[in-house]
């Protein structure tokens, strides 16, 4: 496959279209089947082909959803909780981050390495533990029992200062130090600016990653009024004949928050990658 180079660079030729196109079909299959299922009755999809063309009971299917698994009180709920978490987790990470790339403190390797080394360590295994911390505290069935656990990330500690090794020198921490900028001013406006590409896109992921979250929500917000979407989802398709429809209709409505996240935060995330990828 043959590139022509231009004014800009390279450009790429057909074979590299034809393979991203590709790429993109299979991306979005997923997508176009749950769409294609909700429009449909669970009686058409037991068929032989499966139907790939949208029918008229999307809207039916769509609303019985909303109102059965009562959506929208799940949706605003789950939207609080990837919020903080993301919030929460980029915050503590680019401090920590910033700790661990540039501070001088004792044990500051044997800390770093205690830090990556808890990755490794599956999270069931702290399932129990902290369940019996939360059931302590008396917070099962509340959303904060979902959002504290997820405030502190071993990677976004991890992929903060490997960011800030690279995008924050020592000599500019220094000469802020020399101006007389305390850290709280150091951190403002030194650190934040620096990180700010990797901040954009260890949001983003938090942020999916709390969204999509199950195992943790549906052991503690069993019998709370107000669950969290992926909890929510559950309570549909139930009976002696599942109504596959709705339940597709259900993951229809919650992926596409998700969605309009990546449109509009997408080119901050692509673009912190890139400035990650081409820093030397």
């Amino acid at each position: 496959m043959r590139g022509e180079r231009g004014q800009g660079g390279e450009r790429a030729g057909w074979g590299t279209y034809t393979l991203l196109l590709l790429f993109c079909a299979v991306s979005l299959f997923p997508l176009l089947w749950a769409g294609v299922a909700a429009s449909r009755t669970t009686t058409r999809l037991a068929h032989t082909p499966p139907p790939l063309r949208f029918g008229r009971n999307l809207p039916e299917h769509l609303a019985v959803a909303w109102t059965d698994a009562r959506l929208g009180a799940a949706l605003f709920n789950t939207l609080l909780v990837a919020g903080l978490v993301a919030a929460g987790t980029v915050l503590v990470a680019t401090l920590a981050g910033f700790a661990f790339a540039r501070l001088r403190f004792r044990f500051r390797g044997a800390l770093f390495a205690l830090v990556v080394g808890t990755m490794l360590i599956p999270p069931q295994l702290g399932v129990v533990p902290l369940y019996l911390l939360v059931a302590r505290l008396q917070w099962t069935d509340e959303l904060r029992a979902v959002v504290l656990p997820g405030l502190v990330s071993a990677f976004g500690v991890f992929f903060m200062r490997q960011h800030l090794l690279r995008a924050l020198p020592a000599e500019l921490v220094e000469a802020a130090r020399m101006d007389g900028a305390g850290p709280l001013r150091i951190v403002w406006h030194v650190v934040f600016p620096a990180a700010r590409p990797a901040m954009a896109v260890l949001g983003t992921l938090t942020f999916v990653a709390a969204w999509n979250d199950f195992f943790w929500p549906v052991l503690v917000l069993t019998q709370t009024g107000s669950p969290t979407v992926q909890v929510a989802l559950t309570g549909l398709g139930r009976g002696y004949i599942p109504d596959r429809s709705v339940v597709m209709a259900g993951a229809l409505l919650g992926t596409v928050p998700l969605l309009l996240v990546f449109a509009v935060l997408g080119r901050l995330v692509v673009g912190g990658v890139m400035r990650g990828a081409v820093k030397g």
